[in-house]
């Protein structure tokens, strides 16, 4: 059986990825500073992949190379970015993040837990608020 089309879509797609994505990429080569300090790059990487195809026509109407009706496609993407540089001289090993300036979107996101939690304590504090009031009004009609 002869060996089917989306295989080679898939090998030729994830040896590109490959090639592209080492350890290099995401701890990268150290730069030598002047006063002996040495700086490394760490990066995050991130890709993704897919690929798919379709035989088209029935079985009976393939042609004698049966890849003659197949259709497919592949395809893939890399995202490299930088997060943080190691330093080391001078004795010491420092991690130095890189900042980065987030959308307001992110800040949002960022600040959605918080929120929640502050208003989960505000109910918290409502319903014992309602329950003390209860409790006074009760012991006042007791009294009465």
């Amino acid at each position: 059986m002869a060996e089917h089309p989306i295989k080679g879509l898939m090998e030729t797609a994830m040896s590109s990825i490959k090639e592209m994505v080492d350890v290099n990429t995401i701890v990268g080569t150290p730069v030598n500073a002047p006063d002996g300090t040495v700086i490394i790059p760490i990066s995050k990487v991130s890709f993704g992949f897919g690929a798919g195809g379709s035989e088209f026509g029935e079985r009976s109407q393939l042609a004698a190379d049966a890849n003659a009706n197949f259709g497919g496609g592949s395809g893939g993407g890399a995202v490299i970015e930088p997060v943080a540089f190691m330093v080391v001289g001078q004795g010491q090993i420092r991690l130095m993040p890189i900042e980065k300036n987030n959308s307001p979107v992110d800040e949002l996101i960022d600040k959605v837990p918080g929120l929640v939690e502050k208003v989960v304590d505000f109910f918290k504090k409502r319903e014992k608020k309602a329950k003390k009031e209860e409790i006074v009004i009760a012991e006042t009609i007791d009294a009465e």
